[in-house]
């Protein structure tokens, strides 16, 4: 799924147009996108949390000569951890034609 798609979905579900929308999304995401610069901790309940990582240091084989060793320094990571709500819901969305290894309806929709 795109931008354009959750847009296009999003508009068709309210009664707002696909430009008030696609503002909408986009604020969203640069609001995201600066609170991630400002290494601060996102939770959107019932859907998961994003926050930053510091990644270590390490040492790293080059890909062209692989007798190359290249030290890949440390950085911060963007990661996203899933809700166990969004965690269900994929896992039931994923099998829905085999009840016996998963949940026999799907869970309830998030309330806002």
């Amino acid at each position: 799924m795109t931008k354009a798609d959750l847009v296009d979905r999003v508009a068709a579900k309210t009664d707002l147009t696909k430009r008030d929308v696609a503002l909408v999304v986009e604020e969203l995401l640069e609001a995201v996108k600066d609170a991630l610069a400002q290494h601060k901790h996102i939770e959107i309940r019932e859907f998961g949390t994003f926050k930053v990582k510091r990644r270590k240091a390490s040492m790293k084989y080059n890909p062209r000569d692989r007798s190359q060793k290249v030290i890949v320094p440390e950085k911060m990571v963007p990661v996203f951890k899933p809700s166990k709500f969004l965690k269900e819901r994929v896992n039931w969305m994923e099998t829905p034609e085999e009840p016996e290894s998963g949940p026999s309806e799907p869970p309830q929709e998030p309330r806002f």
